[in-house]
C-alpha cells in the first residue's frame, strides 16, 4: 500500500469527475491535497527574478542593478508555509526520498533549456558530512537531469539562520574546482532563491572563469 510521502496518508487512485475536466492527477508520491498546498507563481511577478505579486522590477533586483549586477532568474513555486515545511523535512530533517516530488516538472522546465550546462549551488564539505547529500543536485539526479558540479563552496553559516541584511552582505564563499573548463552558458541551480546573494556570488566566479551567460533557477521564490 503506498502512503503519500509528506502527509503518510494512503494514496487513493480515486478519480473524480472535476479532477478529469481539469486534468488533475496525483503528482508521484504524494497526495492531492499535500499537491494542492504548493502554490505556483503566478503570472503576476518581477520580470528579472519572479517574485510573485510584482508587476515591475522588484526593490531586491533594483539592489542589483545599484550594484552593477544583473538578474535574470526563475522559479516555479513561491515558498509558502508548505514548501517551507517540505524544505524542512527535506533539508533539514534528512528524508531523502522528498527529493523525487518535483522530478516532473523539473523534467518540463529544463526540456527547453538544451545547450546550458546546468551548475548546482554547492553545500560546505561541513554541510554535506552533517546532511548526507546535496538538496540540489538531489533534485537534479530525481529528474535525471546531467550537471556539472564546478563549484565548491566553504562553509558559512545557515541561510535559513541569517537575517535579510547578513544574507545581503554576505562574503565570497565560492570557487572553481581545479582543472575544469567552464563553458559559455550556464544555468545555476538553487532550491530557494530569496534575496539572490547566493546567486550573484556564484555567478560572479563563474563570469571570471570563462562564462558569457548566467541565469539562476530555483524551485522556489
Amino acid at each position: 500500500m503506498a502512503l503519500c510521502l509528506l502527509c503518510q496518508q494512503t494514496l487513493k487512485k480515486r478519480v473524480l469527475f472535476s479532477d478529469i475536466l481539469l486534468l488533475k492527477k496525483e503528482r508521484e508520491g504524494i497526495c492531492l491535497d499535500c499537491q494542492q498546498g504548493f502554490s505556483p507563481i503566478s503570472d503576476m511577478h518581477c520580470p528579472t527574478c519572479f517574485k510573485e505579486g510584482e508587476k515591475n522590477v522588484c526593490s531586491d533586483c533594483l539592489y542589483w542593478e545599484k550594484q552593477g549586477a544583473t538578474v535574470s532568474h526563475e522559479s516555479l513555486y513561491r515558498y509558502n508555509e508548505h514548501m517551507a515545511d517540505y524544505f524542512s523535512r527535506y533539508k533539514f530533517v534528512g528524508d531523502y526520498l522528498l527529493r523525487t516530488v518535483f522530478a516532473t516538472e523539473l523534467q518540463t522546465y529544463f526540456k527547453d533549456k538544451r545547450g546550458h550546462t546546468l551548475v548546482p549551488i554547492p553545500i560546505s564539505d561541513k554541510r554535506m558530512a552533517e546532511r548526507g547529500f546535496n538538496q540540489v543536485t538531489g533534485l537534479l539526479n530525481s529528474a535525471g537531469l546531467s550537471f556539472q558540479d564546478f563549484l565548491q563552496k566553504e562553509d558559512t553559516k545557515k541561510q535559513s539562520d541569517k537575517t535579510r541584511q547578513e544574507r545581503l552582505e554576505l562574503k565570497q564563499p565560492f570557487s572553481i574546482v581545479e582543472n575544469i573548463t567552464v563553458p559559455e552558458n550556464i544555468i545555476l541551480v538553487d532550491d530557494i532563491y530569496t534575496t539572490g546573494s547566493t546567486v550573484q556570488l556564484a555567478k560572479q566566479v563563474l563570469m571570471k572563469s570563462g562564462a558569457k551567460t548566467v541565469a539562476s533557477f530555483s524551485l522556489a521564490r
